[in-house]
């Protein structure tokens, strides 16, 4: 009883509950229909008849006389059949038929008459007499005689008895096949969404591997489950990340921490005088500014991913942002022996924030500044250009520097991702994230290209 009541608090028993009440309403009032109409058919059908034969026994009186409509009731009686015939003078003298023992009203009024009669109260006939109900229409000839032809429509009201009782198993059918087909359907789908809880179960749990089952029918459960999954997916790739990003932050904030304990205890213990004290509290200072810029930088990167940055988006002319920031640029450049060039179409405009755009532009900039080798007949080259592209809005920054090996790309997007593994370079490992973060939040992407030599950066993101 439990079970029941269980099954039946579900949205799924309920709803296949109504539709069954719904499809056997609709099935009875059809197959109603249809015996009723049945019925009716077959009653036209033999008052038509009558009538055909009335009409042809009416010219055959006109025609032929008082013998030749005796001679035809005589015969239409003889036959087998339904029929039922009388023919009778005005003294109520029956003439010709196949049935006597008419009500008086029928003999003496025209119209069309039923009664209950019995069938073996023919002239001739000395068998045991049955009950019938005749259908009759009775009237008077040109010739003076009473004509009454009429049928027996016990035949039919069995036949409409069969009808209904056709109808009434019908429905019993009906009911039974629904109510099974309704179990089957509930349980059925009572099953996924159990399969659908017992994963989720499992996954609330900590087992965040865990994913929905999808079969072969790729119905809407099926794309429900793909959904989740791809969901769950994405979860648990937030989850691997913190947790990478937890470690790399303990990881890169312990080094400075440690140095700037250790520059402190230092200056204290030696006792230096005031030139040690100052020089530990620059170092103190400068480690503190690299600290803040990697919690200002993972502040960026968070307000990104969650579509809430500092600004509103509005139409930006990356066309200008992108000429401040090379022109920003190029005497870092010279500096660093290196030229930078810039290939920018003029007046390309996209909605987006100002600030994160021109933050992600000056990261792929100084990351090319900052991986630049010298080397003894080589110039060190950047290019930055923009360009509008089939709707597309594509900001580039390449390089001729050592560029990033191909099995590399995917993961130097990633927080806290450095290829130099000894970590001497400044630096948090943070600069590509962020730019793969504002990429994403504009609705684009970031990618790492070959630019042979060296390495382009292309932020690619929809111009509308």
């Amino acid at each position: 009883m439990s079970r029941f009541a269980q099954l039946w608090r579900t949205t799924t028993v309920r709803l296949t509950a109504v539709f069954i009440v719904l499809f056997v309403v609709f099935s009875i009032l059809l197959l109603g229909f249809i015996a009723y109409q049945s019925s009716i058919q077959i009653q036209q059908q033999q008052t038509a008849s009558i009538d055909r034969e009335v009409e042809l026994l009416q010219r055959i009186d006109q025609r032929q006389g008082i013998r030749g409509i005796i001679f035809a009731v005589s015969r239409l009686a003889s036959q087998p059949g339904p029929g039922i015939y009388y023919l009778g003078d005005n003294a109520g003298l029956q003439i010709a038929g196949n049935v006597q023992g008419f009500p008086d009203n029928v003999l003496t009024t025209e119209g069309v008459f039923s009664f209950n009669y019995d069938r073996g109260s023919g002239v001739d006939d000395t068998s045991a007499a049955e009950q019938g109900f005749a259908v009759v229409r009775s009237l008077v000839l040109e010739s003076g005689l009473r004509l009454i032809v009429g049928r027996d429509v016990v035949e039919r009201r069995g036949f409409t008895a069969i009808v209904f009782q056709g109808f009434l198993l019908a429905v019993a059918g009906i009911l039974v096949f629904s109510v099974v087909a309704g179990v089957v359907t509930a349980r059925r789908v009572l099953k996924r969404i159990d399969t659908i809880n017992a994963t989720s179960a499992k996954i609330m749990s900590g087992n965040l591997s865990e994913r929905i089952p999808v079969t072969r029918r790729n119905d809407e459960f099926d794309v429900l489950a793909t959904s989740l999954n791809a969901m769950l997916d994405r979860i648990e790739g937030l989850m691997q990340g913190l947790k990478e990003v937890t470690d790399n932050v303990a990881h890169d904030l312990k080094t400075p921490l440690t140095r700037l304990r250790n520059k402190a205890e230092s200056a204290l213990r030696d006792g230096g005088g005031g030139e040690a004290q100052r020089e530990a509290l620059e170092t103190t200072l400068a480690e503190s500014d690299k600290l803040i810029r990697t919690f200002n930088a993972l502040l960026m990167i968070a307000r990104a991913e969650a579509g809430a940055p500092s600004g509103a988006f509005a139409d930006v002319d990356v066309s200008t942002i992108a000429e401040d920031v090379a022109e920003l640029y190029e005497p870092a450049a010279e500096e660093a022996g290196m030229t930078l060039e810039a290939t920018i179409a003029p007046g390309v405009h996209l909605r987006a924030n100002r600030e994160l755009i021109g933050q992600a532009l000056v990261n792929l900039v100084e990351n090319a500044l900052k991986y630049y080798e010298p080397a003894e007949g080589k110039t060190g080259r950047i290019t930055v250009a923009v360009r509008a592209d089939k709707g597309r809005v594509l900001i580039e920054v390449g390089d001729n520097g050592p560029g990033i090996p191909p099995e590399d790309r995917d993961r130097v997007v990633e927080r806290f991702v450095r290829l130099e593994k000894s970590r001497t370079e400044p630096g948090s490992g943070l600069g590509l994230s962020l730019v793969a973060a504002v990429a994403r939040l504009h609705k684009g992407e970031l990618r790492i290209e070959d630019n042979a030599p060296g390495l382009r950066a292309v932020i690619d993101l929809p111009a509308g």
